[in-house]
């Protein structure tokens, strides 16, 4: 019960790595806020994690839109008082576009951005007065190893992420907030299927060093570790849980 009485946002926590964040939270005690800008998978998560005996808070949020966010944040707050944990998960990524730079509509791009990149920055902006209020808190970004690919549009919107990750980090540290990021790597939920197609399964597995896709779980640990008091000096950094996809040395 490392989060009793601790109050989290997770962000598109509707379905996949997102719920699984949420319901991981909730069973180690957090008061967990489902936002989501699908209002009924929200309603759905929120209610399987109040029947498994964890407490719940659907929350309907577009995080391109800032007014949205802070209406998140206003409610969560009224709600339960005050927040201490963010996860900023909410993306476009489930039947995204696949389309070059060079010619993919400029409308979707800015969309795109507005959510993977911007998304994040809102929330923060939304979460951080009342963590700061309460002493301090932790908030952690969704990136991907995308963010080291050529991958167009979500791999620039991912490596943007990091910077910003480093950035609020450095903004927020007086407050003692922290701000980390996790890199998920390739992960079988339905999204990932809806964008790599069924060949390139096979070959993309042979490449990494653990050889099977990751799962929504296998990110839980990296997540509860990095919001945890055991990462108590940890702040600014990029955690990839990608079954060996990518090395830094």
């Amino acid at each position: 019960m490392r989060f009793k009485d601790r109050i989290a946002i997770v962000t598109g926590a509707g379905q996949g790595i997102g719920e699984a964040y949420a319901k991981s939270l909730a069973a180690e005690g957090a008061r967990v806020a489902v936002a989501d800008l699908n209002s009924e998978q929200a309603d759905r998560v929120a209610k399987e994690v109040e029947s498994s005996g964890g407490t719940a808070l659907s929350v309907k949020v577009d995080v391109a839109d800032p007014a949205s966010t802070h209406t998140m944040a206003e409610s969560v707050t009224s709600a339960w008082g005050g927040i201490d944990l963010l996860v900023n998960n909410a993306a476009i990524y489930g039947g995204m576009r696949t389309e070059p730079l060079l010619t993919v509509d400029l409308d979707y791009y800015y969309r795109f951005l507005s959510v993977n990149l911007n998304g994040a920055l809102h929330c923060a902006r939304a979460c951080y007065p009342s963590m700061a209020e309460r002493g301090g808190g932790a908030i952690v970004n969704q990136s991907s190893t995308a963010a080291w690919m050529a991958g167009g549009y979500y791999s620039i919107a991912k490596a943007a992420l990091n910077a910003l990750t480093v950035n609020l980090a450095a903004e927020l540290g007086g407050s003692n907030i922290r701000v980390n990021a996790i890199a998920p790597g390739p992960t079988d939920t339905a999204a990932t299927r809806s964008v790599v197609p069924e060949p390139f399964l096979e070959p993309l597995v042979n490449s990494l060093m653990i050889k099977r896709l990751g799962t929504p779980d296998d990110h839980v640990g990296a997540l509860l570790f990095l919001l945890s008091d055991a990462a108590a000096w940890v702040t600014g950094q990029i955690l990839a849980t990608d079954g060996g996809q990518i090395v830094r040395c």
